[in-house]
């Protein structure tokens, strides 16, 4: 497998198999991410035809969500500051979109980003967990 992120082919299995376990179906793609590369891990068949354009409909949507390596950290601070609402330390965004949604999750200077089709979103949680725990390496 070539990786422009270097992620193992291992880690690559490891991803993309607990984001099918958890969400099964539904799931369209998952990405790995750096903040300066990325490699589609998984496209489901029905997308898109070829490797080139899979890269280039995912390029502007991990541009954007690159943003997360700022915004979790200043986000986990400011939610256990002194007097703020003391809700915990970030742990994944969930976009909702009219037909589906992308979930983003961030460990350290790697992240994941995955998208599916419109389904219920308690399965979200899992994957994330899961993920999260394999980009932490625990």
């Amino acid at each position: 497998m070539s990786s422009e992120t270097n992620i193992g082919e291992e880690m690559a299995d490891s991803i993309v198999s607990a984001a099918r376990t958890s969400l099964g179906d539904t799931l369209r793609s998952v990405v790995h991410f750096t903040p300066s590369a990325f490699d589609v891990l998984y496209t489901r068949r029905d997308l898109y035809d070829s490797a080139e354009r899979t890269a280039g409909a995912k390029s502007q949507l991990v541009e954007f969500e690159r943003t997360g390596f700022a915004e979790g950290p200043v986000r986990t601070a400011l939610a256990s500051a002194a007097g703020g609402s003391d809700i915990g330390a970030y742990e994944f965004t969930v976009r909702v979109h009219g037909d589906g949604f992308v979930v983003r999750v961030i460990q350290g200077d790697a992240g994941v980003l995955f998208t599916t089709d419109d389904m219920d979103v308690a399965a979200f949680e899992d994957a994330a967990t899961a993920i999260r725990h394999l980009l932490a390496g625990t």
